[in-house]
């Protein structure tokens, strides 16, 4: 076990299970306990995410990822909106303002399908592939340095881990048979 992951369980506020613990096993207290640091610690690695990618890059974290979607092999004659919002997880809203800066800047278009003359696809132009190509260094920099404290092993468990919880995440349903909801709300900054 990594001194990092050994770290963390120090303080846990249950025994360690030989099965391991679930999540409903982890909230253990009125405050949140384990659940609501590692949400916040989410919300805060998202967010120093997208600041750092701004600050290293000149571009915001939505391009990143934009650029990489429509760049990746099979997505040259592009792919529609809707299924691209659907693969980066992000709001109708946020994605077309995002598409009308990379349009202005010369990196996409949005062309009719020739399947539906109703729909569009977002197609990644000559000027966004030499620009997604002229980033490749820098990102695999930035990846470097934010792994810097990771071994291999670390990343691969926190990609499954990352993964189980957005497989997770996507079944979440609140509904009145899990009671209120609100009761014992636990503070996001604790």
């Amino acid at each position: 076990m990594s001194s990092a992951i050994q770290g963390a369980g120090d303080s846990l506020p249950w025994p360690e299970s030989p099965g391991g613990t679930t999540g409903a096993q982890m909230i253990v207290n009125e405050s949140g306990g384990v659940p609501n640091r590692l949400f916040f610690r989410l919300f805060q690695t998202g967010n120093i995410l997208q600041r750092q990618v701004q600050n290293e890059m000149g571009i915001s974290a939505v391009q990143w990822a934009v650029l990489g979607a429509l760049s990746r092999e099979g997505f040259e004659e592009g792919t529609s909106f809707n299924q691209l919002k659907e693969y980066l997880y992000v709001s109708r809203q946020n994605l077309d303002g995002v598409l009308k800066r990379m349009e202005r800047d010369g990196h996409v278009v949005r062309i009719p399908d020739p399947q539906d003359r109703r729909a569009r696809l977002v197609v990644l132009t000559d000027s966004g592939r030499a620009f997604w190509n002229q980033l490749q260094d820098t990102i695999t920099e930035f990846y470097r340095q934010a792994l810097l404290g990771m071994s291999f092993d670390d990343g691969v468990s926190l990609l499954h881990l990352l993964k189980k919880l957005q497989q997770d995440l996507s079944n979440v349903s609140l509904t009145s048979e899990a009671g209120d909801s609100t009761q014992g709300a636990a503070n996001p900054a604790d």
